[in-house]
């Protein structure tokens, strides 16, 4: 073979291998070092380690507390307390002092009816009184005041009767009755959802005047399948959100497990009693429900967990770089996830109070520098 052609396929040879390199050493820089015969991440501080830019990522503390496991569902948003009040004397509306909208205090004024004819109704009534008494005074005439004998005592019983007394206090009553009545007020405090009178307008009993909703005590009442319920107590733990806006989630508890399942649906109901806040009656919402509660475990947020060539890790912030650590996993209800050893150690590598990385730290190598940003959001939610 001429000496050229020997020449020219050694350079075409080391050509390869300088390529081949660069390209491995791209791959490396970018995906991260593969872990070594013995389990544990390679010593990469290379060029991302010796770079001394340090990429900012988002941290949260890893803790020991409840894992709560929970059931997922949807229900519907309903006030504990909606009131439509209604007349209960007739009369003619002479004044609205609400609308919808308006928050109101339990006993404030909803609305006033014409006061003119329950102020002639009870004077009415206070003249019969008066012409009974006049009556009674008239049958009574000639007996000894003094008398406490059980034949005195039936003898004023029975004047009172003819004199008609008893019957006139009645009407009396219930025509001041009336009168309190015309005044028509909040059962209790909460917000008015519509007001159906106007001034001027003739109401009668039963007529209704304004419906008062109580934003303060609101109940979820989720539908759970029949292998489900039986997991459900009173006083378990839950967070409901409003449908696509989980957000906005808020945390209540169960207090009622209602003892009815559908034969259709082969669903029971469960009531959830939740703060004000986004809610409100007649929404539907997610809801999720504590199932099971796996006391005193390690616990970091499932963001933390990320894969490596099959293998789940975490990153755990170190003297300002990224540490890469093989763990072993428990449970997980889609927030937090349990850390345990891998398989045949006796402690997990994860401690309660270390910084584990939940943002940014996909792409990053084993000693990468980095610098912790830890955000409200990021925090750990603590039982």
């Amino acid at each position: 073979m001429p000496s050229s052609l020997v020449g020219t396929s050694a350079r075409s040879r080391w050509l390869l291998n300088v390529v081949t390199m660069g390209a491995a050493a791209l791959i490396t820089s970018a995906c991260g070092s593969p872990p070594d015969a013995q389990g544990s991440p390679p010593d990469s501080a290379g060029a991302s380690a010796d770079s001394g830019v340090a990429l900012p990522v988002h941290g949260a503390i890893a803790w020991r507390g409840d894992l709560v496991l929970t059931i997922r569902t949807t229900g519907q948003v309903r006030a504990e307390r909606h009131v439509g009040v209604r007349v209960e004397a007739a009369g003619t509306v002479a004044e609205v002092a609400v609308r919808p909208g308006q928050r109101v205090e339990a006993g404030q004024v909803l609305a006033r009816l014409d006061p003119r004819p329950f102020d002639l109704a009870v004077r009415e009534a206070e003249g019969a009184v008066a012409d009974a008494q006049v009556r009674f005074d008239d049958l009574m005439l000639g007996n000894n005041p003094n008398d406490t004998g059980e034949i005195a005592r039936r003898r004023t019983e029975n004047a009172r009767l003819r004199a008609g007394i008893i019957g006139a206090e009645a009407r009396l009553e219930r025509a001041r009755l009336d009168r309190e009545r015309a005044v028509i007020r909040a059962p209790f405090g909460g917000v008015v959802d519509r007001v159906n009178v106007v001034a001027g307008q003739s109401a009668g009993v039963g007529d209704p005047v304004a419906t008062i909703v109580d934003l303060n005590g609101l109940l979820v009442e989720a539908a759970v399948l029949e292998h489900d319920l039986l997991l459900m107590r009173p006083g378990a733990t839950a967070r409901v959100a409003p449908s696509g806006a989980a957000d906005r989630a808020l945390t209540g508890a169960v207090v009622a497990v209602l003892p009815v399942v559908d034969t259709a649906t082969h669903a029971g109901r469960v009531l959830v009693r939740v703060p004000s806040g986004s809610l409100r009656p007649g929404m539907y919402a997610d809801v999720e429900l504590e199932a099971t509660r796996l006391t005193n475990r390690l616990l970091v947020p499932a963001d933390a967990v990320i894969e490596r060539d099959g293998r789940p890790l975490v990153f755990r912030a170190r003297e300002g770089r990224a540490e890469w650590v093989y763990v072993g996993l428990g449970r997980s209800n889609g927030r937090e996830t349990e850390i345990m050893g891998e398989e045949g150690a006796v402690l997990p590598p994860i401690e309660p109070g270390d910084t584990v990385l939940v943002g940014g730290h996909v792409s990053l190598t084993h000693d990468a520098p980095i610098r912790v940003i830890l955000t409200e959001q990021r925090q750990p939610r603590r039982p």
